[in-house]
């Protein structure tokens, strides 16, 4: 069967996480965090598309692929609107993949520009955190230094708890107890403050300090699993102190206290009955170490409790049933041996880590994926304290990013094969449509356009020019035209008939020849015409006239409309030109641009090749450290067994010893 791991195992491991699930989301709104928030903000706007989208993968838990998206959109210049954000974003994400340093040099670059206190102390307090996961100390140590006075009070809060962890990590106890005493007033947060606090005097040397203020912890109401399972802690510490001083009774006190269900309950138990042995009442250890004895023999006080049972049986005088443990106890810690070996030989094997792969599903690499589930595997109760502590935790997050990174470079791999054919049908359908475009573009008559573009030019400006409304008649207009001056030739001719000759040269003005138009207007005004000729005449006068005033009307708007629909074909023909010049350029760069494309596919092919199997041994070495994290642990539990083993089987040769001692003193005694 499958093992679930319990979650008071990692109870502080996810709280760490889910604060640094947070992280880069809140690092994203660190802007809008102040120290009296309003009531009511507003949502952040998103002016760039581009930044959307990689927030919409963030918040759909798709880590990589927004991050991978968030720095093609900065590289192409995308989220010029929302620069910090991105960069405070993208810091957030490379920190949950363990990459501190990117990440601080993010960081230091948004402070350098002049970053807000909230974003600046924020970038700081979660990159101080991610180095005291990875086992950091001196760079977590630096990052805390650099928080100013403008974290959130929650966040102020964790800063004391980690700065504290970091000053005993380095044994300054008196520094971290200093650094925690502001912060153990807080009833909210005061709880690991004081745990910790307490534990920092006892080993700075203030033992009454400590204990007065772990004896507080202790006896508090714990209203939810976190504060019970940290008082249960706290009383569990103070039982043990105070079998180290020799004070039993003082350490009943205190064990009696943890709760029987609770995650401390094994240790408790099996030190109440110590305790009880060391005030001479072995009898009073019967009843813990009886219950701890049947019990998940996974736990180390379990086992112990497998031979200290026996001892107290042995101390009562009842040495038939203290032998039959000793013996069951031996049996017992000889197939669990046989089940560790099982289990090493399957850890070895790979079973470990692919179940563990199966059974915890995710498809992007992170720091906020984690392992929930065991495989069904001899002994894995063994493994539960294994998987909670940090160094196998991001052990195994290494290996499958590792795997990630494997996966994600074979697709690549396979797309590239297929960006080589995108690359091919397109140098196939340059190679085949080329000719026929070639022959339209030399085709199109785009220097006859041009031409024929520059004649009407000057035809127009002409026009213009002579405000001419002839040039710019319609095609009704022209017809009318075209007939007026039919007339006029007839009207002409008619004038010009000898029969009138006579007439025309009577009235023939003094300054020399004039036009038929004036020799027939002085004939009409001077009665020296017939009155058809007058009729005819005046017919056509009239409509020259009319036709003339209504082109002169109609000039103004007419050419403005040419002039307009001349700067329309203008940008047409620039635009053809353009279209041609493109063309043009086109058949000059598209083989180039083949060529590089085609370059770059195999350059990239050649690399992808190259990290391939690099990332492949390096998922492998990997797998080899997590496996032999497991194994050291089994080989641990061996070693263990073996030496309660030992111990065991003294007894046993003890009890042998003392009970022919006493046959041989009855056979005596007669």
């Amino acid at each position: 069967m499958r093992t679930r791991v319990p979650k008071s195992l990692s109870l502080r491991l996810r709280a760490t996480a889910q604060g640094l699930a947070g992280a880069a989301s809140a690092l994203l709104l660190a802007g809008a965090v102040c120290a009296a928030p309003p009531p009511a903000p507003k949502p952040p706007v998103i002016k760039d598309p581009h930044y959307g989208d990689s927030l919409f993968h963030f918040y759909d838990e798709q880590y990589f692929t927004s991050l991978t998206s968030l720095m093609v959109s900065q590289h192409f210049g995308r989220v010029s609107q929302h620069a910090d954000e991105a960069e405070i974003l993208r810091g957030g994400l490379l920190l949950s993949y363990g990459l501190h340093r990117e990440a601080g040099e993010i960081f230091a670059q948004l402070i350098e520009r002049g970053a807000p206190p909230p974003v600046r102390d924020r970038a700081w307090f979660y990159l101080a955190k991610i180095r005291y996961q990875r086992d950091l100390p001196a760079e977590a140590e630096d990052a805390l230094n650099r928080i100013g006075t403008q974290l959130p009070p929650a966040l102020e809060e964790d800063r004391v708890l980690l700065k504290a962890n970091l000053l005993m990590a380095r044994a300054d106890y008196a520094g971290a107890a200093e650094t925690l005493r502001g912060l153990a007033g807080n009833t909210d947060a005061g709880w690991y403050a004081r745990y910790n606090l307490g534990v920092a005097l006892i080993k700075d040397g203030d033992a009454k300090g400590g204990t007065d203020l772990l004896d507080e912890l202790g006896l508090a109401p714990a209203a939810n699993e976190e504060r019970r399972g940290l008082r249960d802690k706290a009383n569990l510490a103070l039982g043990f102190a105070a079998l180290q001083d020799n004070r039993p009774e003082g350490a009943q006190i205190y064990l009696e206290r943890v709760r029987l269900t609770g995650l401390q309950a094994n240790k408790a138990l099996l030190g109440f009955g110590w305790a009880a042995t060391v005030l001479k009442n072995p009898k009073q250890a019967l009843a813990p170490w009886t219950e701890l004895a049947h019990r998940d023999p996974g736990d180390a006080a379990v086992l112990e409790a497998r031979i200290a049972l026996p001892y107290a049986l042995a101390e009562l005088g009842a040495y038939g049933q203290s032998l039959a443990q000793y013996n069951e106890a031996i049996a017992l810690f000889e197939r669990e041996s046989a089940g560790l070996d099982e289990s090493i030989t399957a850890i070895r094997a790979g079973r470990l880590v692919q179940g563990l792969m199966d059974l915890n599903p995710g498809e992007q690499m992170g720091w906020f994926w984690n392992i929930s589930q065991l495989p069904d595997m001899p002994n894995t109760s063994y493994l539960t304290q294994l998987l909670a502590q940090h160094e196998f935790q991001e052990a195994f997050k290494n290996f499958r990013d590792l795997q990630f990174v494997e996966k994600n470079l074979t697709q690549w791999v396979e797309q590239l094969a297929i960006y080589g054919d995108m690359l091919d049908n397109r140098r196939q359908a340059y190679a085949q449509r080329l000719p026929d475009i070639s022959a339209k573009a030399r085709n199109s008559g785009l220097a006859e356009l041009q031409q024929r573009h520059e004649a009407l030019t000057q035809e127009l400006a002409q026009a213009v020019a002579d405000a001419d409304g002839v040039a710019f008649a319609d095609t009704a207009q022209q017809d009318l035209l075209a007939r007026l001056e039919s007339v006029r030739i007839i009207l002409e001719k008619v004038l010009s008939d000898p029969a009138l000759a006579a007439a025309r040269d009577q009235f023939r003005f003094p300054d020399g020849p004039i036009t038929w138009q004036q020799a027939a207007r002085a004939m009409l005004e001077r009665g020296g015409t017939d009155p058809e000729f007058a009729a005819a005449y005046n017919k056509y006068r009239l409509a020259s006239g009319a036709l003339a005033w209504q082109l002169a009307e109609q000039y103004p708007p007419r050419a403005w409309d040419a002039q307009k629909d001349l700067k329309a074909v203008d940008a047409e023909l620039a635009l053809a030109r353009r279209r041609d010049a493109a063309l043009a350029q086109a058949q000059r760069d598209e083989p180039v641009r083949f060529e590089r494309f085609a370059a770059r596919i195999a350059t990239l092919g050649q690399r992808l090749q190259t990290l391939l199997p690099q990332v492949t041994a390096l998922q492998r070495e990997q797998q080899q450290v997590v496996q032999e994290l497991a194994v050291a642990q089994l080989v641990r539990q061996k070693e263990r067994l073996a030496e309660y083993t030992t111990q065991a089987r003294f007894a046993v040769a003890q009890l042998y010893d003392r009970a022919h001692l006493s046959r041989s003193e009855d056979h005596a005694k007669p």
